[in-house]
């Protein structure tokens, strides 16, 4: 998608170490207008599995997951990365990696709004190592739903996520492919 991949070269920065800074656009500050056409495209991509449900992970994917179940007309369950009050004492919870914190996070959902017989889409901002949306998954199983397709913003192709996921057998769709971040370049696949 040249819009998404205009702007990380515009406002995207390079941190090093495989970390791509898209604060300003994506996962601290929103650009509405960006989200929305990226939500618009993954549904455009996704439209014929027969989604129910878009599940993704705090906070980050949240803006990418919002947008395409908008278009997909289905409701959106984020995993929270800790326990309110109002959750029940029985939940579905996984651990995953996190590549920016780096250290392992709670993902956790409630089995109100992810239960059996679900179509589930799993949507987040990038698809790096692939760890974030492996916890997705789990959840996902536990609930006894069916996982139904994975998408997200960006990919780094260079951390192998793809490759670990694929075994899934389910399509994986992602709007814009980094396939190298050494000495401070962003290069995308064509």
């Amino acid at each position: 998608m040249q819009l998404l991949k205009d702007r990380i070269i515009k406002d995207g920065a390079n941190l090093g170490s495989g970390i791509l800074k898209v604060d300003g656009f994506i996962n601290h500050q929103v650009d509405p207008i960006l989200m929305d056409a990226c939500g618009q495209a993954l549904a455009e991509r996704f439209a014929s599995i027969g989604a129910t449900k878009v599940l993704t992970a705090e906070i980050s994917g949240i803006a990418p997951a919002v947008f395409t179940a908008k278009y997909l007309g289905v409701p959106v369950v984020y995993a929270r990365k800790t326990k309110p009050v109002t959750m029940p004492d029985t939940v579905y919870l996984t651990t995953a990696p996190s590549h920016t914190r780096g250290r392992l996070v709670e993902l956790i959902v409630s089995p109100e709004y992810l239960s059996r017989g679900e179509k589930v889409l799993i949507i987040d901002d990038f698809l790096a190592s692939g760890s974030t949306i492996q916890g997705l998954v789990r959840l996902t199983m536990a609930a006894g739903a069916k996982l139904i397709g994975i998408g997200a913003l960006v990919e780094k192709s260079f951390e192998g996520g793809r490759q670990k996921l694929s075994a899934l057998n389910l399509p994986i769709e992602t709007l814009v492919t980094i396939t190298n971040m050494d000495d401070g370049k962003i290069e995308f696949s064509e």
